[in-house]
């Protein structure tokens, strides 16, 4: 059907009458001018896209009446004009593609039906890990140890960029996919097929929202709804609250941006923002740069918001001319966004939209701060970071607290490293990471870490050599500003040479510690310390060694690098002393943000940007080395560890079986609050006791030749094995942190994956408990997969992180939420009951469904099926079930 609002499509430029856009303005509706900007992005692409059958009129109207309709729980469809993703959530997106396509031919249908039809940008930064350090070449040995790890993963990437038309593969050794995408990647206006609308994504990692401070939005979502998007589909969400964010005043010359975003972070987690839009105004956001706005944003899942949008300004526009843009480009961009009431001046506030609530910030009340020990949401400011450190030693165990007894909160460990004496402590800073997509594309706080080195340097200062520092920029231009300012040479006389153009420590690699010290810190059970410039620090996610992790900005990372401990008052105790014994303090060394400004204007310019990214898809020779096939189907190797046909639509047909209620579940695990995505399915390390390491080792793979779990996410046999693998789980069956269950029928305790595997050979479903913020963490459509290949049928928690809840949906796997006020204790679920889920022929969204136990309790849960087409994705088994059947009928 043609589209019913073709008539508000008009040229942007007469003298291109071939080039239009849907004019909204021409609504005549006085409602469209009070709308938040990130609604109207919304309308916008609902309008362009309304065909009366995946988009309708009424859609339209519900977003129009957003101030009305925002309450009213209603769903809405989305057309995002792009996708992005990176590797680790890449590659089992791509491997799933190259099945669907086996089982549409299978089905009887045209397997190239299953390709890109929205455009999609892959960016390969998440498989480099920090092996080599602290020295000239560990950016070269580094980047070598990655091909070799990973040429079966590339090879395979890069057929996949021949066999699917529409998608674009940034090579490995690049920068990281966030910074990728702001300084290149970001079209901010597209013009394409003859419109111009606004740029707009979906991402498979949480942190898409980073494109944000630049006004394109964006968010992030599971692969497997990824997947839908890039075929074709809209994303169906709930029309979402705006919370508007009223910025004010000047910050302090000495807080960075990082102090900015952790401050309004642990403000945002108190509102309450999960699940809605975050819009920023007010007079305080024409102060920041769009790399502080990206900064951000980029922690936008961090608060728990879906979207953390900064409309396009002036500021907006004076950075796509800094970072290269086009200039004839950049004039359309500024033209359309005036024309379709779009284009914000944040000092003019009869600009401001109508908002569901407004909260407001004083910039100059942020203060130095980091966050940790566990959470990202734990601010804590630098002057109290000693004592809070202290008094989680011994508080009880939890996100605060680590039940150190008072009688060894003293003890100390004597080791020798590379000759030399040195002992460790509880709060010893053993990796310190300038890292991150979340700093490492901002200027001020990069340049700001090199300023702070070149003093340190200069003042005597050293860093202790068995502390594993690195830096990790997120592109080339940051290496190239870097070097062209002169303090390169300082950063790297302080331990940080570049190790690699990736997530690294962030993401969990971080590599080994050196030997002597991870024995010290098991041999005295120390709380040893990670510091990093990133966005995530949950509990077994940096290091194994490393139980507490605290995130900082790269200039703070640089200074705890030097104290070495983080147990340390900065205002009164000194960093270090010199060779001649003088005590040298941070406030000595501390660049202000003039000094700071001044090397920014001077050496961050457009040609750096134009430079490095005009060969971006060439420069990588071991890339271009790559040998790879272009068939429309993937010849699958028998042999891989790396890639592996999935099992997920082995006995797919084109009709459908009607939903089934699970009968006598038991339960796998019984688990607590914020179990993130890095319980469920850990990114890093395979250990060498584990289900997986079992498997690859049956498959004559040695252990330095395991890899990590993120690297091998195109193979369901290893991700089946390290679903709920991390040594930091904490099962309420025992009593101990530890990768495992009790197998009921038998009473024995086992690893997860081999209760799993006994519970299904004697064909009994599985169910978990659980409790707040389920699935908390990166987007990872693994921490869905694993559960569904193990057995599980439905989650029961007191709520759900949004993309995770999303992800559960994509594979069939039921999200069942406790009703207000009740959850497993107040039940008195113990977790040992059989549990029968009474599912009914008819279902509708957010329904209540009873729950009977083998003792003869009976209560009622919500299933999560938040909408009509999530309803429709569970009939169908899960979303990529329904468009295989799809595509093939």
């Amino acid at each position: 059907m043609s589209n019913p609002f073709a008539w508000l499509a008009e040229p942007l430029d007469s003298s291109q009458p071939g080039k239009k856009f849907f004019n909204l303005n021409k609504l005549g509706d006085p409602r469209y001018g009070r709308l938040p900007f990130s609604i109207r992005v919304l309308l916008e692409a609902a309008i362009r896209n309304c065909d009366e059958f995946l988009v309708k009129k009424g859609d339209v109207e519900n977003i129009l009446n957003w101030s009305v309709m925002q309450s009213k729980n209603v769903e809405v469809p989305f057309n995002p004009a792009r996708v992005i993703l990176q590797d680790l959530t890449g590659v089992p997106a791509v491997v799933d593609f190259a099945a669907m396509r086996d089982a549409v031919k299978k089905l009887g249908g045209d397997p190239e039906k299953i390709n890109p039809i929205c455009p999609a940008d892959l960016v390969i930064d998440h498989s480099i890990q920090v092996d080599f350090n602290r020295r000239s070449d560990s950016l070269q040995k580094n980047q070598e140890l990655e091909f070799e790890r990973n040429k079966e993963r590339f090879e395979f990437l890069k057929w996949g960029s021949k066999a699917f038309h529409n998608m674009k593969i940034i090579p490995p050794g690049s920068g990281i996919v966030h910074q990728v995408n702001l300084e290149y990647l970001a079209r901010v206006v597209f013009d394409q097929n003859g419109y111009y609308y606004p740029d707009s994504l979906v991402g498979t990692d949480s942190h898409t929202t980073m494109i944000d401070g630049l006004g394109v939005l964006g968010w992030g979502v599971g692969g497997i709804e990824a997947e839908a998007v890039m075929l074709g589909q809209p994303i169906s969400m709930v029309l979402p609250n705006v919370f508007g964010y009223k910025l004010m005043g000047n910050p302090h010359p000495l807080v960075t941006s990082t102090d900015i975003v952790l401050t309004i972070t642990k403000h945002l987690r108190q509102v309450g923002v999960v699940g809605k839009f975050v819009e920023f105004f007010g007079p305080g956001v024409a102060q920041l740069s769009i790399a502080d706005r990206a900064t951000i944003a980029n922690m936008c899942p961090e608060y728990g918001a879906t979207a953390a949008f900064f409309p396009v300004d002036e500021v907006s526009i004076r950075y796509l001319i800094q970072t290269g843009r086009d200039e004839e480009k950049i004039k359309h961009i500024k033209n359309y966004l005036v024309a379709v009431g779009m284009f914000r001046d944040f000092n003019n506030s009869a600009q401001d939209p109508d908002f569901t609530q407004v909260v407001e910030l004083d910039l100059h009340t942020v203060v130095p701060c980091c966050s940790g020990p566990k959470r990202p949401q734990d601010k804590v400011a630098v002057s109290e970071m000693k004592k809070d450190f202290e008094t989680c030693l011994g508080a009880k165990q939890g996100f605060k607290g680590f039940n150190v007894a008072p009688d060894r909160h003293g003890d100390h460990v004597k080791f020798v490293h590379n000759g030399s004496d040195f002992e460790l402590t509880h709060g010893s800073v053993v990796i310190a990471a300038i890292t991150s997509c979340t700093n490492t594309s901002n200027p001020s706080v990069m340049l700001g870490a090199g300023l702070l080195a070149k003093k340190a340097v200069e003042a005597g200062l050293t860093v202790k050599p068995y502390i594993k520092t690195s830096l990790s920029p997120g592109s080339g231009v940051v290496t190239y500003y870097l070097r062209e300012s002169g303090v390169m040479p300082y950063l790297a006389q302080l331990g940080f040479d570049v190790v690699g153009y990736g997530c690294m420590t962030c993401i969990g690699n971080s590599g080994p510690l050196p030997e002597p010290v991870a024995e010290a810190i098991t041999q005295g059970d120390l709380i040893a310390v990670g510091v990093l410039s990133g966005n995530r620090n949950f509990e077994g996610r940096i290091h194994p060694n490393t139980r507490a992790n605290y995130l900082a900005s790269p200039p703070l990372v640089l200074a705890y690098a030097i104290a070495g401990t983080i147990r340390i008052d900065f205002e009164i105790e000194p960093l270090g002393v010199n060779a001649e014994g003088k005590e040298i303090f941070l406030k000595d060394l501390w660049p202000t943000r003039d000094e700071i400004q001044a090397v920014e204007h001077q050496y961050v310019i457009p040609g750096m940007f134009k430079e490095v990214y005009q060969k971006i898809e060439t420069v990588n020779e071991s890339w271009n080395a790559l040998d790879a096939p272009s068939d429309t189907l993937y010849t699958w190797n028998p042999k891989s560890t790396y890639i592996k046909s999935p099992p997920f639509f082995e006995n797919l047909t084109l009709e459908l079986e009607p939903p089934k209620s699970i009968v006598d579940a038991y339960v796998l695990l019984n688990l607590g609050d914020s179990v993130t995505t890095d319980h469920i399915s850990p990114a890093g390390n395979i250990a060498r006791n584990s289900p997986a390491a079992r498997y690859l080792t049956s498959r004559s793979l040695t252990p330095r030749e395991f890899n990590s779990y993120g690297s091998r996410r195109g193979n369901d046999a290893v991700m089946v094995r390290g679903t709920f693998a991390n040594i930091r789980l904490s099962n309420k069956f025992i009593n101990k942190q530890a990768p495992q269950t009790i197998h009921f029928p038998s009473g024995e305790t086992l690893d997860v994956f081999d209760a799993a595997e006994r519970y299904m050979q004697a064909g009994h479903p599985l169910i978990v408990l659980t409790g707040k913020e389920y699935g908390s963490g990166s987007s990872r459509d693994w921490a869905a997969k694993g559960p569904f290949l193990l057995g599980i049928k439905a989650i029961l928690a007191e709520s759900y992180e949004r993309i995770h809840r999303s992800n559960l949906v994509g594979m069939g796997v039921i999200p069942l939420q406790y009703l207000p006020g009740e959850d497993a204790e107040s039940l008195g679920l113990t977790g040992r009951e059989r549990y029968t889920i009474v599912i009914p022929e008819e279902l509708t969204p957010r329904m209540k469904v009873q729950i009977k136990l083998d003792t003869g309790k009976t209560f009622q849960a919500i299933m999560r099926f938040d909408t009509d087409v999530e309803l429709t994705y569970f009939r169908s088994g899960g979303i990529l079930n329904y468009m295989i059947r799809k595509m093939a009928s």
